[in-house]
């Protein structure tokens, strides 16, 4: 039989070029599918798209359910005749997002937008809203939540008044009342967020390109979802997390990675039927066409580390729901098209759960190369049921990695690969390309050979990450052809 054998980009939308100062869900996103039409791609892949919090960081949501407001394109809501024309500004050309002065500047665009469409007339566009409102489970939650941290400060809500922070009936009847229409703008920011989401994805389904999205396992502890579900976390009585996620000291970290998730309870969710990740895994399937789950061994063990200390060393190995969960996703959902995060400590119980139910793990070439022949990551030990990856959004640029590599480093990925160019970022991605995963994904920093400065994210840290622009123009008909090449040479190329 006839692999599927596919390939696609790594993009965040931020990343997208055009005004506003950041990218978002208008022509440029469009832009972007014709390239990937153009090279012969089949896949579009995204970090998550829910409204980043600490750091700017799209794995540290303020929701796991509710969509960025940043990523609204603002032209839109002007054809629209939610804005004007001349109010969109240009704020063009910048090749990192200020997220200070893009948070300031387009929320106060956005409210604008929202106090024109309420004081409209449109009945059609009113009635859309109020059947969004009205249809959609978690948005009372999330925008009461985010209503009421603009309200205190942007504190946590651990830190809210006891009746808030415990969520008593009087309490949020009366500040329901108090911020309703602020609660109202928010439920128009995520109606417009979706509707455009709905967009691109119309467009890409007409272009043959599938979206690849991103659950992280975990949830942020300042998020409607731990405020609004406190026991399906592990919590003490005053809602203070009693451990947090992360992983062991690795590649990235020789302390490991203190991440300050709280860990699920998941004798409670069992106790449920697993009702919170059933109703979080259909919303992502309705956003995307495959879903990428990120931190997967967590649902076979997680790192927990006790509150409070400063680094993940002193973590231990907890037991996950196993397959559990799984089986309860597929009996509500059927069967789901996930690649399973398989990075860091990987033992045969987490191996056992993933290929139970043939979920793809990911093969990361910059991996590859320092360990000899047995190192799962050389394309000769590669399976058809994976991802393969030049890097992810976690790593280095191609070129950034390799530069930096010790001299005998890079003697020997050039032994490996037997090249001796001066094009080592395009041998990486021929490579992935050809190798005998089913699924190939290329992050476009590689497909322009940026160095370093344009890395997306640098684990434990906090800074300029998440930030990378591309510019317009650098997509060009000739990059085209020569993705289109070796995709079509690999028998990838999209049908």
């Amino acid at each position: 039989m006839h692999s599927l054998r596919k390939s696609g980009i790594l993009l965040h939308p931020t990343s997208l070029p055009g005004s506003g100062g950041i990218g978002s869900l208008g022509g440029e996103a469009r832009a972007f599918i014709d390239f990937l039409a153009q090279a012969g791609q089949s896949l579009w892949q995204l970090l998550p798209l829910g409204p980043t919090g600490f750091g700017n960081s799209p794995y540290s949501c303020y929701s796991a359910f509710a969509g960025n407001p940043l990523l609204i394109n603002c032209e839109i809501l002007a054809e629209e005749g939610d804005l004007g024309a001349q109010e969109c500004g240009d704020q063009d050309g910048e090749e990192q997002v200020e997220y200070p002065v893009v948070q300031e500047r387009k929320l106060r665009l956005l409210r604008k937008g929202a106090d024109a469409f309420f004081a409209g007339e449109d009945r059609a566009r009113q009635d859309e809203f109020l059947a969004f409102r009205e249809n959609t489970p978690w948005l009372q939650d999330f925008t009461l939540f985010m209503a009421l941290k603009e309200q205190f400060g942007g504190a946590c809500w651990n830190d809210w008044p006891a009746e808030l922070r415990d969520r008593t009936p009087a309490s949020l009847a009366e500040y329901g009342s108090l911020l309703a229409y602020e609660v109202k703008v928010l439920c128009y920011l995520q109606w417009q967020f979706f509707r455009q989401w709905r967009g691109i994805r119309e467009y890409a389904a007409g272009k043959g390109i599938e979206i690849v999205g991103d659950l992280p396992i975990f949830v942020a502890y300042d998020s409607a979802e731990v405020w609004a579900n406190p026991t399906l976390f592990k919590l003490d009585s005053a809602g203070i997390p009693t451990v947090i996620a992360g992983v062991p000291p690795d590649y990235f970290s020789p302390t490991g990675q203190l991440w300050g998730n709280p860990h699920y309870d998941w004798d409670a969710l069992a106790a449920t039927g697993y009702a919170w990740w059933i109703q979080r895994m259909r919303n992502s399937l309705e956003l995307y066409d495959i879903v990428r789950i990120d931190h997967f061994r967590g649902f076979a063990a997680s790192w927990e580390v006790p509150f409070g200390d400063d680094t993940a060393i002193n973590g231990r190995w907890v037991a996950g729901p196993g397959p559990a969960l799984f089986q309860a996703l597929e009996v509500a959902l059927g069967k789901m098209p996930i690649i399973a995060e398989d990075l860091g400590v990987i033992t045969p119980d987490v191996e056992e759960l993933r290929d139970s139910f043939a979920f793809p793990g990911m093969k990361i070439l910059h991996f590859a190369f320092d360990s000899g022949p047995d190192n799962q990551y050389l394309p000769h030990n590669h399976l058809r049921q994976a991802v393969v990856y030049t890097g992810t959004h976690d790593n280095d640029t191609t070129a950034g990695w390799f530069a930096k590599l010790p001299e005998q480093e890079q003697r020997q990925v050039r032994r490996y690969l037997q090249y001796q160019g001066d094009d080592m970022v395009w041998e990486l991605i021929r490579t992935a390309l050809a190798s005998v995963a089913e699924t190939a994904i290329i992050p476009l920093q590689d497909l322009l050979t940026l160095g370093s400065d344009s890395r997306m994210n640098m684990p434990g840290t906090v800074g300029s990450n998440w930030s990378w622009r591309y510019r317009r123009g650098e997509l060009t008909p000739p990059l085209a052809d020569r993705l289109a090449d070796f995709t079509e040479l690999y028998g990838r190329k999209r049908r």
